[in-house]
């Protein structure tokens, strides 16, 4: 198993290894995945971690996800400020993979989101992207 799908798999109090991917490992998977790993044309897919920011930053809430790769306490996000952060085009996109309504979609990557993102980065920095992709490394 890949470190993403350990973190993930962890944080939802799941085994990857089960079969069935629930619908929000689905939606974690696509957006935290480095473009090579879940496909470069994919919908929902930022490039990993570092796209992830990205968007963080272009959408004003770069704070919010630096505390969460930080080695501080993790701030909140609301499902609003989330929806801002990824836009409307990814938050449509993950919901269509996901088969979830946009308001539990939001709702459940709001509160899961931080600590998968917290985990990925225990030392404060962003890991390489190797380190990130799904399966057998």
């Amino acid at each position: 198993m890949g470190l993403l799908d350990d973190v993930i798999g962890a944080a939802l109090g799941s085994k990857s290894g089960s079969g069935q991917a629930s619908p929000i490992m689905l939606a974690l998977m696509a957006l935290l995945a480095s473009r090579a790993a879940a496909g470069a044309q994919q919908p929902g897919s930022l490039g990993g971690l570092g796209g992830l920011l990205d968007q963080f930053r272009q959408n004003g809430l770069e704070d919010i996800m630096k505390s969460w790769i930080g080695t501080g306490q993790n701030q909140p996000i609301s499902p609003n400020q989330l929806h801002q952060a990824l836009g409307q085009d990814t938050v449509n996109d993950l919901a269509e993979q996901t088969g979830l309504p946009h308001d539990d979609l939001l709702a459940q990557l709001s509160r899961i989101l931080p600590g998968v993102v917290d985990k990925l980065t225990p030392n404060g920095e962003l890991p390489s992207d190797p380190d990130l992709l799904p399966g057998p490394r």
